[in-house]
């Protein structure tokens, strides 16, 4: 049998932001049936960490694929560690296949994560069929496309295409607009090709969200809404080349993988 919890990221409310699943190894299962369990959970992402000396391995699954990095499942991994597994430790060092070293600290009830930022590139891309909404702008990443809209209300309105958004063969698509609420900016993410239509809260959606934020509004440090049904928040600071999350973790569930694995 293996342990699970599930907890809800970027969030202070039970049933709101975004739920991970976190399976701590002994050692690490092969790929197919690291995707089954996701597949069986059923979340947008599971995290999948094992203690290697002073740190920690972590990977991530959509119920559909790996991704080369997620927030809210790591946070969801630290709040675990910290709670559950190894509440002496101090900051936690992840160390991932594709993205680095990723470090998070406790500020109180408060993670504080320390990911790479997204450079943004010009585009010439038009997303206005597949948003059913036009657009100010249009910004490319190495990952997924950034549409920026005037208002929050049109953000929060959006019904777009999966299909569409399928079809660009991208890993997803986030739209923004200037906040609403007390908050510097709203965003959603849809990522329909990797099995999750629209992410509830994205941690690695801010790696991109922080950076043009901060530059377009002239402060470091930002208050961000993610718009989902579910909705969640964070602090994000922009840090040179590096972006700090910083959020809290509601526990769901603890509980055991009936599985002879």
């Amino acid at each position: 049998m293996l342990p699970i919890h599930i907890a809800d990221a970027f969030t202070t409310k039970r049933f709101s932001g975004n739920p991970a699943a976190v399976v701590p190894l002994e050692t690490w299962l092969d790929d197919a049936h690291l995707q089954a369990i996701a597949a069986e959970n059923n979340l947008a992402e599971t995290a999948f960490i094992l203690r290697d000396g002073d740190e920690w391995q972590i990977r991530w699954f959509t119920p559909t694929v790996e991704v080369p990095l997620c927030g809210h499942a790591t946070l969801a991994s630290a709040w675990v560690i910290f709670n559950r597994l190894d509440p002496e430790c101090g900051p936690i060092r992840f160390s991932t296949r594709k993205s680095g070293i990723l470090t998070v600290k406790q500020q109180g009830e408060r993670l504080v994560m320390d990911f790479p930022s997204e450079p943004l590139g010009p585009s010439t891309q038009s997303l206005d069929a597949i948003l059913g909404a036009v657009p100010s702008e249009v910004h490319e990443t190495y990952r997924q496309p950034l549409a920026v809209f005037e208002d929050a209300a049109t953000v929060r309105a959006l019904v777009p295409d999966m299909a569409a958004i399928v079809a660009l063969g991208v890993h997803g698509v986030i739209v923004t607009a200037p906040g609403d609420g007390g908050y510097d900016c709203v965003s959603r993410f849809f990522a329909p090709g990797e099995g999750i239509p629209e992410d509830p809260v994205t941690g690695a959606a801010h790696c991109v969200l922080a950076p043009y934020w901060a530059k377009r509004l002239g402060k470091p440090e930002i208050r961000a809404y993610q718009a989902s049904a579910r909705g969640g928040e964070m602090i994000c600071r922009v840090r040179g080349d590096r972006v700090e999350l910083e959020g809290q973790c509601v526990p769901y569930l603890t509980g055991q993988i009936e599985s002879d694995l």
